[in-house]
């Protein structure tokens, strides 16, 4: 009788191979690892060999049955009209397009702009070595301390008693979110915040998601093209005791209206008499005047009539810093002990929403702040960018009226561009209008009409004065 064989069956391995018996295979010269990789490689490529699919191998699982996404039913969000704006702009072909709807400044060649005293702070700060830890939840203690300083003013009373509980934020933005988390939390959600029409639109919704209640209050008089003090006033007046009023510190966003002087202190009444909270939102301190003094008008008077105010910063504009979001919060409170207890709410804001802010930018403005000779240089820039944006819309002004000096339209006047300020013109032009721009003429402004004088240059605004007066031809007619 045969010798039965006492070769071992091997089972198919994990991956689905039969081989063959164990000690066949063990009589095999060994080969080098990477030659039986390659080997095995080429087998399941080809098909060659003895690799193949094994229906009875327990560890070659089925394909998982699809499961549905829990992000199938996510909405398409509404497209940001800035940049919706920006894109549209990048896809036309015109070399004589014109992008007027940034925000963001742009030297007399259409150029964005890094400030020479930025570099000099920059280098300065690349020879100290210094090292990229965490800032602390409050950001940066010197920069706080000099950005309260430059808005509030050293010697104004709050500062002096050490009753400014502050924080860096992440620019203007996260510092406006932060100022509302902190109003829902203390003040209760569903509180009303009442914001000018019109606001910069991102008001609305960093103030809705803390769950304020967002209303409105009129600002903008589209007769007059100017401030409609009156209708504010009523406005405010009829507010609820306790609610929260928005103000532009400066170059109001997206008019270019101020208040004057004396129609703050007709304001700031308004707001004792209510009992309301003042909260500014400052982006343009010296960027609107060329003089951060003047330009802190208001945030000043407001401080030193009592009011508790808070304050939100933003250092995008007025250093050039738009991308290294440095901005910071402040809140006037009555005294030490309750600023400790606010910096300790706010630190409870902060801590879950971002931990603590980014810290170049910040170091940069601290940096200028903090050296005379620095700041004085910073100031002499600041000054001669808010100087080409009053000459451009002087140039403005000028070449539209020169284009209707033949042909006059019966009380129409385009004197609102010179008596704005800041970077923004809020033209006045109709949304069928600004449709008619950008088609015919590639011009690209905001829906509502808002030009930023910043994209103004010598070289497109004579151009832009033609388009100006040719879409808003009609109006002759119309008013005869």
């Amino acid at each position: 009788a045969a010798r039965p064989s006492t070769a071992r069956r091997h089972p198919p391995c994990s991956l689905g191979v039969r081989t063959a018996p164990h000690r066949r295979l063990r009589a095999q010269p060994r080969l080098p690892r990477p030659m039986l990789l390659h080997g095995l490689l080429v087998a399941a490529a080809t098909g060659v060999g003895s690799v193949r699919a094994d229906p009875t191998c327990k560890s070659a699982a089925a394909a998982p049955a699809k499961r549905p996404s829990p992000w199938a039913e996510v909405p398409m969000g509404k497209p940001d009209a800035i940049l919706g704006l920006n894109q549209a702009f990048n896809d036309d072909p015109s070399p004589s397009k014109m992008n007027l709807g940034v925000g963001a400044y742009r030297d007399a060649e259409g150029k964005p702009r890094v400030l020479e005293v930025v570099r000099t702070a920059e280098k300065i700060l690349a020879e100290k070595k210094l090292n990229k830890e965490y800032a602390p939840i409050g950001g940066l203690p010197d920069f706080v301390d000099r950005a309260v300083k430059l808005m509030l003013g050293t010697d104004a009373a709050p500062v002096a008693e050490g009753r400014v509980a502050a924080v860096q934020t992440i620019s203007g933005t996260g510092a406006c979110r932060v100022a509302a988390e902190l109003y829902s939390r203390v003040l209760g959600k569903g509180t009303r915040v009442y914001v000018p029409s019109p606001t910069w639109a991102n008001h609305h919704a960093l103030l809705a998601a803390a769950g304020l209640e967002v209303h409105p209050y009129r600002y903008w008089s589209p007769e007059t093209l100017g401030l409609d003090l009156e209708g504010m006033l009523a406005d405010l007046r009829g507010a609820p005791e306790g609610s929260v009023v928005l103000l532009h510190a400066c170059a109001h966003n997206p008019t270019g209206v101020d208040p004057t002087a004396e129609q703050w202190v007709a304001i700031a009444e308004a707001l004792e008499d209510s009992s309301l909270h003042a909260f500014f939102d400052a982006a343009y301190q010296g960027f609107a005047s060329g003089d951060p003094e003047r330009d802190a008008h208001a945030v000043r008077l407001f401080a030193a009539r009592g009011h508790r105010l808070v304050l939100a910063q933003s250092f995008a504009k007025n250093f050039g810093l738009y991308g290294e979001r440095a901005g910071c919060l402040s809140v006037v409170c009555q005294d030490p002990e309750e600023r400790a207890r606010v910096l300790s709410a706010l630190s409870l804001v902060i801590r879950p929403m971002y931990s603590s802010p980014p810290i170049h930018g910040a170091r940069i403005v601290s940096t200028i702040l903090g050296d005379e000779e620095l700041t004085q240089a910073w100031r002499e820039e600041c000054r001669s960018m808010a100087d080409r944006i009053i000459s451009m819309r002087a140039r403005l002004r000028g070449a539209i009226e020169a284009r209707l000096a033949s042909t006059p339209r019966e009380g129409e006047s385009w004197a609102h561009v010179t008596d704005q300020i800041g970077m923004f013109c809020f033209s006045g032009m109709t949304p069928s209008e600004v449709a008619r721009i950008r088609e015919e003429h590639h011009v690209y402004i905001t829906g509502d009409g808002r030009v930023s004088m910043a994209g103004v240059t010598e070289g497109n605004v004579e151009a832009l004065a033609d388009a100006i007066v040719e879409v808003t031809s009609h109006r002759a007619a119309e008013a005869a």
